[in-house]
């Protein structure tokens, strides 16, 4: 016959296994809500929905997303959901059952493994890995009865700051990418001279070419945009200069930036050495007393 003291220990062992496994389900609710939660911020993301990402931010975060300009916005959305235009979410899922987010755009696919959450009351922590990129890992924080954005890796989500930083780093990215096309048509014009003994007369030659149709005057040496002067926030001049030698010709281009502190800051300038020089002009044209860039 079982004693009253035994059955009090089995009474008091079936509660705490009932405790355990309320506050085990509670932490992987807990965890699926914190990643149902990412998983609908990058979404709302790559779709360039302001309104539904904004659910997704704390109360001070979100008023400082509204204040932010309409190309802020667009700016933070596309680099959180790492798209260049607004895109297509589309949810899967891997062989441990973990999230993957694919945002599917014009100008690609990024791709987002979630790992396994891990939550410590108010707080939750996601690492992603970026397919083609780096990890990194995703903060939450309870809020309102809902989980919002707190921080990416290990800085804080502090919106004006990072729409800023954010810029700079894109206006430097478009520098470089300024002086990388001076470089790419200062070597287009090079072999346009050894094909066809001459210099051309514009950018406009060096375009594409119908298949097996290169002349002159469509050499198909460079893309469509660099052809027009124009590609990634800057504009490219070209012009013919007279040579260190007798009867031989040089050349000369400049890059502007489109917009003056929003595409770029620095102007560049290839003199007729091959050199690229490189300074704040306030979108005025480097010369080549400028300083030169390695």
């Amino acid at each position: 016959m079982i004693g009253r003291s035994t059955l009090r220990m089995v009474a008091a062992a079936a509660a705490l296994t009932l405790l355990l496994a309320a506050r085990a389900a509670a932490q992987d609710g807990s965890e699926t809500d914190a990643t149902a939660a990412l998983t609908a911020a990058i979404s709302a993301a790559c779709r360039g929905n302001e309104a539904q990402f904004e659910n997704y931010l704390t109360t001070d975060n979100a008023a400082a997303f509204r204040a932010l300009s309409q190309e802020q916005r667009t700016a933070m959305l596309r680099r959180l959901s790492l798209a260049d235009q607004s895109g297509k979410p589309l949810l899967s899922s891997d062989d441990q059952n973990h999230t993957v987010l694919r945002c599917t755009s014009p100008a690609g696919t990024a791709e987002f493994r979630f790992g396994n959450a891990r939550t410590r009351e108010n707080l939750a922590f996601i690492p992603v890995a970026v397919k083609d990129g780096e990890n990194t890992e995703f903060g939450l924080v309870r809020e309102s009865g809902g989980w919002r954005l707190l921080s990416l890796g290990v800085v804080l989500l502090d919106i004006p700051q990072l729409s800023k930083q954010w810029a700079e780093s894109d206006l430097a990215a478009r520098e470089d990418a300024a002086v990388a096309n001076l470089r790419l048509l200062d070597d287009a014009i090079q072999r346009y001279r050894r094909a066809f003994g001459k210099l051309p007369d514009s950018l406009a030659q060096l375009g594409p070419a119908p298949k097996d149709e290169i002349s002159p005057d469509q050499a198909s040496l460079v893309s469509d945009n660099l052809a027009a002067g124009s590609a990634a926030g800057y504009r490219f001049r070209y012009r013919v200069v007279p040579g260190s030698q007798e009867d031989e010709n040089a050349f000369e281009l400049a890059a502007l930036p489109d917009a003056y502190g929003k595409t770029g800051r620095r102007s560049f300038f290839l003199d007729a050495e091959g050199k690229v020089h490189g300074e704040d002009k306030h979108g005025e044209l480097a010369t080549a007393e400028d300083p030169v860039i390695p």
